[in-house]
């Protein structure tokens, strides 16, 4: 049976972190909310997904992947789960306690990125906040982006199996979360980020060999890879980048 993934249509966004692990692994899935409102599918099913109330442990947000009775929210969690299931985590309690920890700080690293242009809120229109994310996007790009990419690089560095994974010497979900985040920051801040990556080789090298992996390359030759756009987490301000 295929997986269900619910996420906004028109946005990559963090649902894209688990579509790529789905695309790796060449799993049967259903894009809910771009498929058709006629075949039960569309926007009003994304939405009954995230308020029906015969759900006992109800999402919060987006992205939610249904697989037969289990409901999860939260892309590192879902992930988490998807894992052994794809054969993208390894066998042993410490390497997917490794993994999972990986993947979390990977999302810290995408919701400072995002809060860049919503330092005051995310209710706000980023036209409301300019100085704000003038200056929240200085700081990201001088000090927190250099910090989170040099971290990847060292783990990259230690890994006792080579320096080809994030962990053990297979791909891992996480070899490709890290392949998506460098590809927002590519999009969002292409000059610093360029400049960033020349001081962390191992995660460059580490970025092209996902985008050439066989399925992943396809994917994203595919219509289903939507472009960066300025509704989604990774946006390209010109203004904001240096």
């Amino acid at each position: 049976m295929a997986y269900q993934l619910h996420y906004w249509p028109g946005i990559q966004g963090r649902g894209e972190f688990v579509r790529l692990a789905l695309e790796a692994a060449g799993a049967p899935y259903v894009d809910v909310a771009r498929g058709d409102v006629s075949a039960g599918q569309g926007l009003p099913a994304l939405l009954n997904c995230l308020q029906d109330e015969a759900i006992a442990r109800p999402p919060f947000a987006c992205p939610v992947l249904v697989d037969g009775k289990q409901v999860i929210a939260q892309s590192a969690a879902i992930l988490m789960y998807l894992g052994p299931r794809l054969k993208l985590v390894g066998a042993s309690e410490a390497d997917r306690l490794w993994t999972h920890q990986i993947q979390l700080t990977l999302a810290d690293a995408v919701d400072e990125a995002h809060n860049t242009h919503h330092p005051l809120g995310s209710g706000l229109y980023y036209e409301d906040q300019k100085p704000e994310a003038a200056r929240a996007a200085q700081e990201f790009r001088t000090q927190r982006m250099p910090k989170f990419l040099g971290w990847l690089e060292a783990v990259l560095a230690r890994n006792p199996k080579g320096t080809r994974h994030l962990v053990g010497a297979r791909q891992s979900y996480t070899d490709l979360s890290l392949f998506q985040l460098v590809e927002g920051l590519l999009y969002a801040f292409p000059k610093s980020t360029k400049r960033a990556l020349k001081k962390t080789p191992l995660v460059l090298a580490l970025h092209e060999r996902v985008a050439q992996h066989r399925r992943v390359a396809a994917y994203l030759r595919s219509e289903r890879r939507l472009p960066f756009n300025e509704d989604g987490i990774f946006r390209r301000y010109p203004e904001l980048d240096a």
